[in-house]
């Protein structure tokens, strides 16, 4: 893709979705990639309280962006736009890096609980955080700062992960166990980054969901945090479906 073509006002804005135990940041290297080659691009909180309410976040922030989107989800990120970029009415396309593409009524628990690969479930520590009103209280989980490197982050420097560790943003709990609707991938074209050192997601679980998906898949080497580790690679299947959505 040239720089002409996609800085074009016709060419669909990237807009990124982060996913749990993390925010934004991690999207920079990818960001200064895409920058870097003129492509239009946004990263989209994503509130991390359950399915139901960040895909309704997810999907009026990407329905705001004018033009085309082509939506990018990392992790927990990718079950968000899966539910929320039908609801958005301008999402061109799907791109999956090392995450849950989730059919309709599946939760996650389920899809992890079928990994080999992962040790999150083992990984995780348990916090209360108030409801609505703060009359009750609800579970979220963060991941156990010791075993942050191992599970999430293997590729990246131990002093890095650190501070990764220490800023992580933790998830609801149901995140993991509300129930997806009717996934875009069904209708939407789109792409996977499979991660095959991913102990997160576990690369098994997001391989085949990406080819459930009928997604064009890059297989590469790598942890759940390849577009922090290997930007550039991400930045180029971003790019690459970039280039069949906008033709």
């Amino acid at each position: 893709m040239t720089e002409a073509t996609s800085s074009n006002n016709s060419a669909p804005t990237v807009a990124l979705v982060h996913g749990a135990f993390a925010d934004s940041a991690g999207w920079n290297g990818v960001v200064a990639e895409l920058l870097a080659a003129g492509v239009k691009v946004q990263a989209v909180s994503n509130p991390l309280r359950g399915i139901a309410y960040d895909a309704a976040y997810v999907g009026s922030a990407l329905g705001q962006i004018p033009g085309p989107v082509l939506a990018v989800g990392h992790s927990y990120g990718g079950a968000i736009i899966t539910n929320a970029a039908l609801r958005a009415g301008n999402v061109v396309g799907l791109v999956y890096v090392a995450a849950f593409a989730p059919d309709e009524g599946e939760a996650l628990q389920e899809i992890e609980a079928d990994s080999t690969d992962s040790v999150l479930n083992s990984s995780l520590i348990s916090y209360q955080y108030p409801t609505e009103g703060g009359t009750g209280t609800e579970v979220e989980f963060a991941i156990d700062p010791e075993k942050f490197h191992d599970a999430f982050a293997a590729d990246v420097p131990p002093e890095q992960a650190r501070s990764m560790a220490a800023t992580q943003r933790p998830v609801s709990a149901l995140g993991f166990t509300e129930r997806t609707g009717t996934p875009a991938w069904k209708s939407l074209p789109s792409w996977a980054v499979v991660s095959t050192g991913d102990r997160a997601a576990g690369s098994d679980v997001v391989r085949s969901m990406a080819a459930r998906a009928g997604a064009t898949v890059t297989e590469a080497e790598g942890s759940h945090v390849i577009m922090v580790s290997r930007p550039k690679l991400v930045a180029d299947v971003i790019q690459e479906a970039l280039g069949a959505v906008t033709g």
